[in-house]
């Protein structure tokens, strides 16, 4: 089954009340869209996310982002700053996928990661506390999140599959 159609079956699933969580499947066909995406961007106002996120999509075995350069300075007025971001890029250009990372919410609530498809639908994403709490670099806490998007959907490292 295609992305798209099972996404469409997930959707009828809750619909009619009978969705039980998500399957394998839909996992694996997640890892097949990121493995198929040939334009990725990651939209910021300065490329250093774009040099990190780089560096663990190569990690990954994954095709390099673009840095797409836009003002995302406005997604800091909505509710979820790091979604509108992805989302302010894929008015901007055409691509399969969008590596955003912002605020997770009001200011003090931390970062979020979020990785989303062509048609702005949430694949994988990961969360850092406030950086006044996790006192990282923002190199650090970028990588560290990546790797944890990728993770977390059963994504290995190309030297990890190797061993």
């Amino acid at each position: 089954m295609d992305f798209e159609d099972l996404i469409k079956e997930a959707f009828e699933e809750s619909i009619e009340n009978r969705r039980m969580g998500d399957k394998h499947g839909e996992v694996e066909a997640i890892r097949r869209y990121i493995r198929s995406a040939t334009r990725i961007v990651v939209p910021n106002k300065n490329h250093v996310k774009t040099e990190i996120v780089n560096q663990v999509l190569e990690d990954f075995g994954l095709p390099k982002a673009e840095h797409l350069q836009i003002n995302t300075n406005p997604a800091d007025l909505t509710r979820i700053p790091a979604n509108s971001k992805a989302l302010m890029a894929l008015d901007q250009c055409k691509c399969d996928l969008v590596i955003a990372r912002g605020r997770l919410g009001v200011p003090g609530s931390g970062s979020l990661l979020v990785i989303v498809d062509a048609k702005g639908r949430v694949l994988t994403a990961a969360i850092s506390p406030p950086h006044v709490v996790h006192k990282k670099s923002l190199e650090q806490a970028v990588k560290d999140e990546m790797v944890q998007a990728l993770e977390r959907i059963g994504m290995e490292r190309i030297d990890t599959v190797r061993k």
